[in-house]
């Protein structure tokens, strides 16, 4: 007899977007109302700060300088 192979459980269903939607929206009016403020980003701008500084990436063969 052969053995059945293993499989993983199944992973729950994403609920609607409708539903998620809804949620968010209850969350924003309780985040208001608890005197919390919204600010509005404008677009292209990331809140998040890198001290590294930008990475540069060379691929391939390194060239040998003679």
């Amino acid at each position: 007899m052969a053995n059945k192979p293993h499989t993983a459980p199944a992973k729950k269903k994403a609920p609607p977007a409708e539903q998620t939607s809804s949620a968010i929206e209850e969350q924003i009016a309780a985040f208001i109302k608890s005197g919390g403020e919204i600010e509005q980003i404008n677009r292209g701008v990331s809140g998040q700060t890198s001290l590294a500084g930008p990475k540069h990436i060379t691929l391939g063969k390194k060239a040998t300088e003679s």
